[in-house]
C-alpha cells in the first residue's frame, strides 16, 4: 500500500470494514483502534496464540496509527510524484513522436565519417564548444553533435545538432539534458516530477515522497495481512470483494490492490532515495566506506595531472576533427575518426558517445551510454596523440553495489527494459493514485460520508512490549538519522502529538498522550 489513510474498523470481526465510529475520546481510546486487533483490548493476548499473538495485539494500534496519520499527511506529495511520474513514463514514447524529424532519416547506402558529420554540425551551429559526439547508433538514426556554453541554453544542459549520418545534412538543434539524451519534452517531465521546476528546494518534495513511500507500503501491507488472518483463502487476501458495499468495498480494493503492487512501491522508494539529495549523500557515503563506488576510466596521458574524466563536460575549442592539427594547447591530435576506430577495436559497439580531452595532458573517452538490458557501460580512454588506447573499464569489472545501483536507477527511470518497463511504471503510478483516492474515500466513509472520519486515538505505544518497543525505536531513530526527511517529520509530529496531548489532557477533553 502507498499514501492510503487507514481508518480502523471497529466491528467483532476482522472482515468488518464498516465499523461503527467511536463516540467519546474514552470509547475511541479503549475500543476504536483495538478492535482492529480482532477485538482485543490494550493489552490484551487475544489478538493470537502466545507471546507472538500478544506483541502483535500491542503492535498493531501503533501500526495503525503510523499508517493512518502518515497516508492523510504524506500523500499530497506522493500524489504529486504519482501523477509527474506517469506522465515521465509516457515521456519517452511521446519524444520519439514529438521530434520524429529530428531522430530518424531514412536509411542510405554509407555513413560519412564521423568528422565529417561533425565538421557540418559545426558549419550550421559554430556557437558554443563541442563537449561530446554521439554517432548514429542504429540505422535511420542521426548523430548528436553536443555543444556547451551556448548563449540561451542552461548550463546544465547542452545544444544537440542532429546530423544526418549519410548525407551530413543538418536535421535541427534541441536542448538536451542528461545522460539519456533527454530533449525538451521528457526533459520538461523529468524536472517536474523530480524537483516541481523549483530547484535544488523542490527536491526535497520527491525525497519526502520517496522517504515515507516505503513505511506506508509495508504498514499497510502488514495491516491488511493480519486483517484477513480468519480468512486464509489467497483470494480473500489477493482479490478485492466485489460482492461488498460501502467502506468494506473501498477497503477491499485498497487492500487488494496494495498487496499486488506493494513491491514495486518498496521498489521506487529504494531507488529513489539513492539519487535524492540527503539521503542520496547518505548511500553515496556508505558506497565509498564500502569501497562500492562507480570506477571511471582513467583519462591522464602523457605525464598530465588530470585523473578521471567529466562525463559530457569537455571542449574541443578550434580542434581539427578530422585529422592531425593543434588547438588550444594540444599536441598533434588523431582525431575522431580514429579516436572512434580505436574505441571499436576494443569492442566498444553502439550507442557510444565520445568526449574530447578536457585539458593538456588528458585523453578522449569513448564510453558506451545504453542503458536497456543488457547494459553496455565499457569505457576507454584514447591518447590524442597516437591513437592508442590508454586505460579500459568493464561493466564487468564494476563493483556488486554499483551495478545494482546502475541497474536500480535504470528500472526505476524506465530504460532498462524499454517499453515494457514504461509500462510497469505507468501501472504502478496508476495504482498509487488510486491507492491514494481509496484512502481518503475510507476516511470520508467513516465520518458516514458527511465528514472525515475521527483520526486514529493517541496511545498506541503504550500496547507495545517494553522489551520491543525500546528496539523498535532505537532502529527507528537511526533509520531517521539516515533518511533525514523521515526522520525530521517523524519526530516533529511526535512533538506536536505529545504537546496537543498534554494540552488535551489539561483540559480534561483527551487522555494523555
Amino acid at each position: 500500500m502507498s499514501a492510503e489513510p487507514l481508518a480502523p474498523a471497529t466491528g467483532d470481526s476482522p472482515d468488518d470494514a464498516a465499523g461503527r465510529e467511536p463516540h467519546s475520546p474514552a470509547e475511541a481510546e479503549s475500543g476504536g483502534a483495538t478492535a482492529e486487533s480482532g477485538g482485543a483490548g490494550a493489552g490484551s493476548t487475544s489478538g493470537g496464540s502466545g507471546s507472538g499473538g500478544s506483541v502483535w495485539a500491542g503492535l498493531r494500534p501503533l501500526v495503525l496509527r503510523l499508517h493512518f496519520y502518515a497516508g492523510v499527511l504524506v500523500a499530497p506529495f506522493l500524489l504529486v510524484a504519482a501523477v509527474t511520474g506517469l506522465l515521465y513514463a509516457g515521456s519517452f514514447q511521446a519524444e520519439k513522436l514529438v521530434y520524429a524529424h529530428e531522430l530518424r532519416v531514412p536509411v542510405g547506402d554509407r555513413e560519412l565519417p564521423i568528422s565529417e558529420q561533425v565538421a557540418a554540425a559545426r558549419k550550421a551551429h559554430p556557437e558554443g564548444e563541442i563537449s561530446a559526439v554521439r554517432p548514429s547508433p542504429e540505422d535511420g538514426a542521426t548523430t548528436r553533435v553536443l555543444l556547451s556554453g551556448v548563449k540561451g541554453v542552461d548550463p546544465d544542459h547542452t545544444l544537440a545538432v542532429f546530423v544526418d549520418p549519410y548525407t551530413g545534412k543538418v536535421r535541427g538543434a534541441l536542448e538536451q539534458y542528461g545522460s539519456t539524451g533527454a530533449l525538451p519534452l521528457r526533459t520538461w517531465i523529468d524536472e517536474f516530477h523530480r524537483d516541481l521546476h523549483l530547484g535544488q528546494t523542490g527536491r526535497l518534495y520527491s525525497e519526502l515522497a520517496a522517504s515515507w513511500l516505503w513505511v506506508i507500503a509495508l504498514g499497510g501491507v502488514v495491516l491488511w495481512l493480519s486483517r484477513r488472518r480468519k480468512r486464509r483463502t489467497l483470494r480473500a487476501v489477493a482479490l478485492p470483494d466485489r460482492a461488498a458495499t460501502g467502506r468494506k468495498r473501498t477497503m477491499s480494493f485498497h487492500g487488494a490492490v496494495g498487496l499486488w503492487v506493494a513491491l514495486g512501491l518498496l521498489f521506487l522508494s529504494a531507488t529513489g532515495l539513492t539519487w535524492s539529495t540527503y539521503a542520496g549523500a547518505n548511500v553515496e557515503d556508505l558506497r565509498t566506506a564500502l569501497g562500492q563506488t562507480t570506477p571511471t576510466v582513467s583519462a591522464t596521458v602523457g605525464g598530465g595531472e588530470h585523473a578521471g574524466h567529466h562525463m559530457g563536460s569537455g571542449s574541443m575549442p578550434g580542434m581539427d576533427m578530422g585529422g592531425t592539427g593543434e588547438a588550444a594547447g594540444h599536441s598533434a591530435d588523431v582525431g575522431l575518426d580514429t579516436v572512434l576506430a580505436a574505441a571499436r577495436a576494443k569492442d566498444l559497439d553502439n550507442p557510444v558517445e565520445i568526449v574530447p580531452p578536457v585539458e593538456p595532458g588528458s585523453a578522449y573517452v569513448v564510453s558506451q551510454i545504453q542503458r536497456s538490458w543488457p547494459e553496455k557501460q565499457d569505457s576507454v580512454a584514447v591518447d590524442p596523440a597516437t591513437g592508442e588506447v590508454t586505460d579500459v573499464q568493464r561493466f564487468a569489472d564494476y563493483p556488486v553495489l554499483a551495478k545494482l545501483t546502475r541497474w536500480g536507477i535504470d528500472l526505476h527511470t524506465g530504460n532498462l527494459f524499454g517499453l515494457v518497463n514504461q509500462i510497469a511504471l505507468a501501472a504502478l503510478a496508476l495504482a498509487l493514485i488510486l491507492l491514494i483516492v481509496w484512502g481518503y474515500r475510507m476516511w470520508w466513509q467513516r465520518g458516514r460520508a458527511s465528514a472525515f472520519g475521527r483520526p486514529i486515538p493517541r496511545g498506541a505505544w503504550r500496547r507495545v512490549p517494553l522489551y520491543v518497543l525500546v528496539p523498535l525505536a532505537a532502529a527507528t531513530a537511526v533509520i531517521g538519522y539516515y533518511l533525514p526527511l523521515l526522520g525530521i517529520p517523524l519526530g516533529t509530529f511526535l512533538a506536536v502529538d505529545i504537546v496537543a496531548g498534554e494540552i488535551a489532557r489539561r483540559r480534561g477533553a483527551a487522555p494523555t498522550a
